[in-house]
C-alpha cells in the first residue's frame, strides 16, 4: 500500500513510545489496529459492491437483448401467422367458389338432362368402390 520499508517502521515506532508513552502505546496500537481492520473491511465491501453492481449491469444488458430478440421473433411469427392466415382465407375462398360453381351447373337444365344410363354407371363405380374398401375389413 504505502511504500513504508522496517527502518522507517521502527522509527515511526520509537517515535510513538516516546509521545505516547509506554502506558498508553498498547491501547493505541489496538485501536488504530481495529481501525485498520474497519478500513480494509470497508475497501472490501466497497469493492463487492462495485463487482455486483458491473454484473447487475451486465444482466441488464443481457435481459435487453434477449427482450428485443423475443420481440424480433414475435413480429417475425406474427408476420408469418399473418401470411399463412391470408394464404388459407384466400384458399378457402378459392374452394368455396369451386363448391358453388357446380351448383349452379347442376340447376341447369342441361345438367339435370343426363341419361339415365350414365347415373347407373356412376352408382354401381360407387358401390363397386365401398365393397372393395369393405373387402379388407375383418366383420
Amino acid at each position: 500500500m504505502f511504500d513504508i520499508g522496517f527502518s522507517e517502521m521502527m522509527l515511526i515506532a520509537i517515535v510513538a513510545l516516546v509521545v505516547i508513552g509506554p502506558e498508553r502505546l498498547p491501547k493505541v496500537a489496538r485501536t488504530a489496529g481495529h481501525l485498520l481492520g474497519r478500513l480494509q473491511r470497508y475497501v472490501s465491501d466497497v469493492k463487492s459492491d462495485i463487482n455486483r453492481e458491473m454484473q447487475l449491469e451486465e444482466l441488464r444488458k443481457l435481459q435487453s437483448e434477449i427482450q428485443e430478440s423475443a420481440r424480433s421473433v414475435e413480429q417475425s411469427l406474427t408476420t408469418d401467422l399473418q401470411a399463412a392466415r391470408r394464404a388459407l382465407d384466400q384458399t378457402a375462398e378459392a374452394v368455396s367458389g369451386d363448391l358453388t360453381t357446380p351448383a349452379a351447373l347442376a340447376q341447369t337444365p342441361m345438367a339435370t338432362a343426363q341419361p339415365a344410363a350414365s347415373v347407373n354407371t356412376l352408382t354401381a363405380a360407387a358401390s363397386n368402390r365401398v365393397t372393395s374398401t369393405d373387402a379388407g375389413k375383418p366383420g
